[in-house]
């Protein structure tokens, strides 16, 4: 399709009604938003004893992004074939530096289906899923830059649905996990060296310090 064609035929576009475009400016911010703070993390931005926390954020802010998308009447793209939004970015240094970033926390086991029987488990990485949310997302931002409002909207509802909404849900468990973990055994281990240092009390009845 030539690009006197490809004007034309969003001049024949109808508008995008106000609600409509109100809600593609906030998906458009969270995912831009998303992007960003993702990029921050890799370059280590924030110190490593606060990265998971901010991840968990992170992945929460979008994902309501995309349970906004997920109610909405299907989104149906304004041309017949997707326009080339161009190249996609290379993540591959942002996923280097993401499973850097959680290493020792990087690999983990999801449910894929909770409603197959019977259930099937899966291996991932986090830093793997972070980057292909990233790239579903950066290729919806694209079209939404470009003018391309109803494709983007369309894009990006249809690919959480595909793809990322799951990725982003299995993320968010991993790494609520790993906050869970980090902060019930702190206060396991503390609670066993009390009792520890409390049995050790008794046996040499020394006054506590």
């Amino acid at each position: 399709m030539g690009d006197t064609t490809m004007v034309a035929s969003r001049e024949a576009q109808e508008p995008l009604d106000p609600e409509t475009q109100e809600l593609a400016r906030d998906v458009a911010g969270q995912v831009d938003a998303y992007l960003v703070a993702l990029r921050a993390l890799a370059r280590g931005d924030a110190p490593d004893s606060e990265a998971v926390s901010l991840l968990l954020l992170v992945v929460s802010q979008v994902l309501l992004a995309g349970a906004r998308l997920g109610v909405q009447r299907d989104f149906s793209p304004q041309e017949e074939y997707e326009p080339d939004p161009g190249p996609d970015p290379d993540l591959d240094d942002l996923r280097l530096r993401l499973g850097v970033l959680l290493e020792g926390v990087d690999a983990y086991t999801e449910l894929f289906d909770p409603y197959a029987d019977p259930p099937e488990t899966v291996q991932s990485l986090i830093s793997d899923d972070l980057t292909a949310i990233a790239a579903a997302l950066a290729h919806g931002l694209r079209h939404y830059r470009d003018g391309r409002v109803a494709e983007a909207l369309w894009w990006w509802q249809f690919s959480y649905v595909a793809s990322w909404g799951a990725e982003a849900s299995a993320v968010l468990r991993a790494v609520q996990s790993v906050i869970a973990h980090d902060r019930l055994d702190s206060d396991f281990e503390s609670e066993r060296d009390d009792v520890a240092l409390a049995a050790q009390m008794l046996d040499t009845g020394d006054p506590a310090p």
